[in-house]
């Protein structure tokens, strides 16, 4: 009975565990990429934004969003405002106005700056190179964050020429996440 009860949570913590998003920090993507290439998602948030902890809550917690971006993506989280030191296309960016005792807003991180990141959350993608694919700034549920990463995942912005043709892939996007 012992081993009947053992084994039962042995395979919950299992599928409890597949079942989250394996973020990295943006140094252990780029390094993962050498071994193996594969796009990058980030997910650029501050500590004091609100609408970060309800994709947080909301959309990163969704199975089909863990599922589809522990697959195609390396995970990244990155603190827009933290003091992570990232060595990035052969430049090492810093935060060095930050300041450990703020509570609420710190200065920008040079990478999220050189991202052009105005707006938190953004959702940044690169592709296998970690080129800069786009920064998509703003929540998303689970459904229309789906959209954007079966966009640059299967390389349908490759054929995006113009404005038309994204509107147009959006109106014949059928999404499959629950």
């Amino acid at each position: 009975m012992i081993r009947i009860i053992t084994i039962v949570f042995l395979f919950v913590g299992i599928s409890t565990q597949a079942q989250e998003i394996k973020w990295m920090s943006m140094n252990e993507a780029l390094a993962a990429q050498k071994e193996e290439p594969k796009k990058i998602f980030m997910d650029a948030y501050t500590v004091w934004c609100g609408p970060c902890k309800m994709l947080d809550k909301n959309t990163f917690t969704n199975g089909d969003v863990i599922e589809f971006l522990n697959e195609n993506y390396y995970p990244v989280k990155f603190n827009a405002e933290g003091p992570e030191e990232i060595d990035f296309k052969g430049q090492v960016f810093t935060n060095p106005q930050y300041d450990p005792d703020k509570t609420g807003r710190n200065s920008s991180h040079q990478l999220a700056r050189a991202l052009k990141i105005t707006g938190y959350p953004s959702l940044v993608f690169f592709d296998e190179e970690a080129n800069l694919l786009a920064p998509i700034p703003g929540y998303r549920t689970p459904q229309q964050l789906e959209l954007y990463l079966k966009l640059f995942a299967e390389d349908e912005y490759k054929k995006m020429t113009s404005k038309e043709a994204f509107s147009e892939y959006q109106e014949n996007f059928k999404g499959s996440f629950k």
